[in-house]
């Protein structure tokens, strides 16, 4: 079974970058998928980005595209996610969360299509 533990988040200024970090241990699977999604207070939790193992193959949501960029390091079993240019907006928990299954290109967006969540890590963008 797979484990998830994300870091890198932290207190950032308003234009600043961070790069937060997804490490899985434990038995992966070569197709699965690795999404960043994240919660801010009172709001549901949203679809950032997403990666699959194998081919690198990536998909950002429309409210990041151009900011974030999501990326994999195979033989850490790592997945990346650099978030530039910062905004208040982008303060949440974010968290990593994978499936070993295929998903289309509406399912990777929907949290119900990961099965193994990681414990979340807190970005802060102070204005």
């Amino acid at each position: 079974q797979v484990q998830l533990q994300e870091s890198g988040g932290g207190l950032v200024q308003v234009g600043d970058s961070l790069r937060l970090s997804c490490t899985a241990s434990g038995r992966t699977v070569s197709s699965s998928i690795v999404g960043w999604f994240r919660q801010a207070p009172g709001k549901e939790r949203e679809y950032v980005a997403a990666i699959q193992w194998d081919n690198g193959l990536t998909d950002h949501a429309d409210s990041v595209k151009g900011r974030f960029s999501i990326s994999r390091d195979n033989t850490k079993k790592t997945v990346y996610l650099q978030m530039n240019i910062l905004k208040p907006d982008d303060t949440a928990v974010y968290y990593c969360a994978t499936t070993p299954l295929s998903l289309g290109p509406l399912e990777v967006k929907k949290t119900y299509a990961y099965n193994t969540w990681g414990q979340g890590t807190q970005v802060t963008v102070s204005s």
